[in-house]
């Protein structure tokens, strides 16, 4: 058992006493190093070697004083000597010592200075050994107490998860694959913990695999096959014969090492990968990292299928400091002066109940309890106010099985599991760092509820009442369950003991996979199809919106907050009227809180890099919603407070703008160019449009410029064939248009659809006609989300605009005006939807809904048609460039940026006199104006 910090600094007084001035020689050594371990607890004998054989640089013999292999190394001088020169010597082993072996700390002394390297961090700390007790914390790794620095980029992180990826591919394609592999590596990450965070004697498993089997690895699966059962066997029915070092390893408890796998066969290259692992220090490792590692490992197509994206510590903070924490804090520090007060709060902490009902690897979870045992650590400062406690377990009331998941994956529903177990075993080292006593939950007697099934198909109502009959075994199947068992489909419960509660739990959270429609596989489109039943337009929604719809209907008439991490499409384009309307209507939906559109990235392998938005919400109103706006998307956030967050997630009214044929407002009508469906036939590039006119000249009457989104923004040269009228007679007279003509109808006729079949009748003309031979202005469909403005433009009646991007035949030079000012692209980039990040431009959302001017002044449209005017002059300054450079926002000429301000506030003025500060204002009014419209 590790020593309490009180009773370690009671030992180096003794020994700084028994030692201090003592002139004894070089040869008692060993007694002072020996007694030096006894003040942290540990017998020398069993770590660390004297007179260690090394070859120095130069290939010259050495001999290290004192080795502990991949922690310390120590060379001792009789008194007086140069510690310099003996630190030097000490770096001269380093050639000789494997890569896993090396230490992170150097002592160099004389018996009465010391001096110790922190080799990671570059510190180093001088002290007399009559100081030592003041130091005794220093050396706190001896007792495997360890430095609390967790930082999602320290590089500890990522060699740990590129390892363990390492092992896993090296098994696997040796054959050792599917569950037995899965439940191995969980294994073997709670092992590697556990031989740094004192779970293990102090790098017992690093010996043992080190000592105990052959270089070339053959005989390590058997090793750890003979570890795994001792770790689930308690110590009283132990054989008495047991080796002496696997005995050192206690009875762990929670079904872990229960099931018998096959025994891995490794070879040399495997085992070194351990032994490097081993060599980490993984007291450094968050197990909310344990997300990552299993990311890592994972077959990029198997992490698209399953829309995994691991969440940094950073992010997940954003979400449940609003959700929950700040709120506890601001509580805490209401009540600590008063102690009936602040023990009623303490018990609050530890009845909550929390759920992630797409858990992964239990990152959200994890960090969760930490936080939350944080602030119980807080609350027993102020309770015990330096008192001792004989048993410090007792005033802890917070526990690992106060969290539940739900997990579609087996491996990462183990992680989850056997993360908060870890984190669990920080915390209480950080108890025992807090108050100096030692508190340790081993054997493992209490366990998270992580539920290996289809967080879809099961219901959440009965999660919690589930009572565990078998646990006996590591996959325990059989539940008393308050629905039939069939309403779970295949479930897997990994829980030794789960207490039942009496209710549900007080908050739901998270970070449900994203997948848009057309990656959504045909199991999740049944998914879909359950959860939301005959909804119209729920075909639209992205695969996340199905958590929102089970949790409503969880919390329905409760105080229950929820809050998810979601790809941002839901709160943008058609699916925000689809589902948010449903969520106001029918189940009385409030949002409290929102980060809007951010970006992350993580150090995982394949580094998912995504736009998102994170969502808080419940049944029940509150005063204040919390708004956090992004001005840069890879940057911090700033809060503001205000009445109500609507869901496109701007302060507003809970309004969803509903898709629409005509437009809101008194304006020309738009449509969508015009689709060939023509495998090809109709179009040319320029350099087949002029070889074509070459052959058959007589078409060059029929040939037509052609242009969609990318040609338009691109300045680049397309045409088609444009047949509509064409005679007959003058047809037959060219046998090349007759071909093209040809391949229309034959791959009409090839088509599944039973309408483009139809279209073969016809094949002269465009699958979809809407050109009026009239000038119009176009609008490309997508544009990236780079440009401050989505470039538009008038074109002549001739050119024929392809699907790929919208038109507005009769507007004017005031229509095009309003179009592409800011206030219209504050409206497109909240309303619309996104392609990838790009800003997509919809006919029925963005267009038909927009609010536009309400009776401007003739001067007041005089103005924004000559400021238009202005901005198409400044484009024609330029004729060389493309509307892709002119828009770019590093090449943008500075005229046509001014020409554009000047527009923007020529519109704003249209709206309002006072003009707008934002583009947050510029939305918020919109809305507002929206919403006069609708009524009226």
């Amino acid at each position: 058992m590790a020593l309490g910090w009180n009773e370690i600094r009671d030992r180096a007084v003794q020994f700084s006493r028994e030692w201090a001035g003592e002139q004894r020689e070089r040869a008692e050594k060993d007694t002072f190093w020996n007694d030096f371990f006894h003040v942290y607890g540990i017998n020398r004998r069993r770590v660390a070697t004297f007179e260690e054989p090394v070859k120095k640089l130069g290939n010259r013999q050495g001999f290290i004083d004192l080795f502990w292999k991949g922690n310390m190394l120590v060379e001792h001088k009789s008194r007086g000597s140069d510690l310099d020169a003996a630190f030097t010597q000490a770096n001269d082993y380093f050639a000789g010592i494997k890569d896993y072996e090396l230490p992170k700390y150097v002592l160099v002394s004389d018996f009465n200075r010391f001096r110790l390297y922190d080799l990671e961090d570059g510190s180093r700390i001088d002290f007399l050994l009559q100081d030592f007790p003041e130091h005794v914390k220093a050396f706190g790794f001896i007792a495997g107490y360890q430095k609390k620095t967790y930082r999602p980029e320290d590089p500890v992180n990522v060699q740990a998860a590129e390892l363990m990826g390492r092992i896993y591919d090296e098994l696997r394609a040796s054959g050792y694959e599917g569950h037995p592999l899965e439940v191995l590596l969980v294994r073997m990450l709670f092992c590697l913990f556990a031989d740094d965070t004192g779970i293990f004697g102090k790098d017992i498993l690093r010996d043992y695999i080190d000592l105990r089997t052959r270089e070339d690895g053959t005989d390590l699966g058997m090793a750890l096959a003979q570890l795994f059962q001792v770790l689930d066997t308690p110590e009283k029915r132990r054989q008495r014969t047991l080796d002496e070092q696997l005995a050192a390893f206690p009875y762990i408890n929670g079904s872990l090492f229960t099931e018998q796998l096959p025994i891995a066969a490794f070879n040399l290259k495997m085992r070194s990968l351990l032994l490097q692992c081993c060599a980490l220090d993984w007291g450094r490792i968050s197990p909310a990292i344990f997300g990552s590692m299993f990311q890592s490992v994972m077959n990029p197509k198997e992490r698209r299928d399953l829309g995994a994206h691991y969440t940094s510590e950073t992010n997940i903070l954003k979400l449940i400091r609003p959700l929950f924490l700040d709120d506890l804090w601001d509580e805490f520090h209401r009540v600590k002066g008063n102690a009936n007060r602040l023990a009623t709060f303490h018990k609050k902490i530890g009845d909550l109940r929390f759920l992630d009902p797409a858990c992964g690897c239990g990152n959200f979870l994890v960090i969760t309890y930490r936080e939350l045992r944080l602030l119980e650590i807080e609350i027993l400062r102020m309770q015990l106010k330096g008192q001792q406690v004989l048993n410090i377990e007792d005033v802890i009331w917070m526990n690992v099985d106060q969290f539940y998941g739900i997990e579609y994956d087996e491996w990462p529903a183990r992680i989850a599991e056997v993360a908060l177990w870890l984190m669990d075993h920080q915390m209480n080292q950080r108890i025992k760092d807090e108050f100096g006593n030692y508190f340790a939950r081993i054997p493992l007697t209490k366990s998270a509820t992580i539920v290996h099934g289809n967080a879809l198909r099961i219901d959440w109502e009965t999660l919690a009442d589930t009572t565990v009959l078998d646990v006996s075994a590591d996959r325990v199947n059989v539940f008393q369950l308050a629905e039939p068992r069939e309403h779970y489909g295949t479930v897997n419960v990994y829980a030794r003991s789960v207490p039942p509660p009496d209710r549900k739990v007080n908050y739901i959270l998270g970070n449900p996979p994203f997948l848009g429609g057309k990656f959504q596989s045909a199991n999740q489109k049944e998914d879909m199809e359950q959860v939301f039943g005959n909804l119209k337009g729920s075909g639209v929604l992205d695969y996340v919106a199905a958590w929102y719809m089970k949790a409503a209907r969880y919390i329905e008439n409760t105080n229950i907050k929820v809050a998810f991490v979601s790809t941002n499409s839901i709160a943008q384009g058609e699916q925000v009227s689809v589902l948010w309307g449903e969520l106001f209507n029918r189940y009385g939906v409030k949002l409290h809180f929102a980060h809007r559109t951010f970006s992350w990235s993580n150090e995982a392998r394949g580094n998912a890099a995504v736009h998102v938005v994170i969502i808080g919400f419940g049944t029940h109103d509150i005063p204040v919603k919390r708004l956090f706006e992004y001005d840069d998307l890879k940057g911090e956030p700033h809060e503001v407070t205000v009445q109500n967050i609507n869901p496109y997630l701007v302060a507003g009214t809970d309004t969803t703008v509903v898709s629409r044929t005509t437009p809101l407002c008194p304006v020309p009508r738009i449509a969508f160019g015009n689709q060939p469906n023509d495998g090809g036939g109709f179009l040319f590039t320029d350099d087949e449009y002029r070889a074509f006119i070459e052959e058959e000249p007589g078409a060059q009457q029929f040939i037509r410029p052609f242009v969609g989104s990318f040609e338009f923004i691109n300045n680049v040269k397309r045409w088609c064939l444009w047949l509509k009228d064409a005679e007959p007679t003058v047809l037959r007279k060219l046998p090349r248009v007759l071909d093209r003509i040809e391949v229309v109808r034959q791959h009409r006729l090839s088509s599944t659809r039973e309408a483009t079949v139809e279209l073969a009748h016809t094949p002269t003309l465009f699958g979809f006609v809407s050109h009026t031979e009239r000038p119009y202005v176009i609008i490309p469909s997508v544009s990236s989300e780079r440009r401050k403005y989505i470039p538009m433009g008038f074109m002549p009646a001739d050119v024929i605009a392809s699907n790929l991007c919208l038109i507005v035949p009769d507007a004017e030079i005031y229509h095009f005006g309003i179009l592409t000012s800011g206030m219209h692209m504050a409206w497109v980039s909240h309303v619309g939807g996104r392609l990838k990040s790009d800003y997509r431009y919809s006919n029925k959302i963005v267009y038909n809904n927009y609010p536009w001017p309400k009776e401007p002044t003739a001067a007041q449209r005089k103005d924004v048609e000559e400021k238009a005017e202005a901005v198409l002059d400044a484009r024609a300054k330029y004729p060389t460039s493309s509307l892709a450079d002119l828009y770019d926002p590093l090449t943008m000429p500075p005229d046509l940026m001014k020409a554009h301000q000047a527009l923007d506030k020529a519109v704003d003025k249209c709206y309002r006199a006072k003009g707008f500060g934002s583009e947050t204002e510029r939305v918020e009014f919109l809305f507002g104006l929206y919403g006069e419209y609708v009524k009226s």
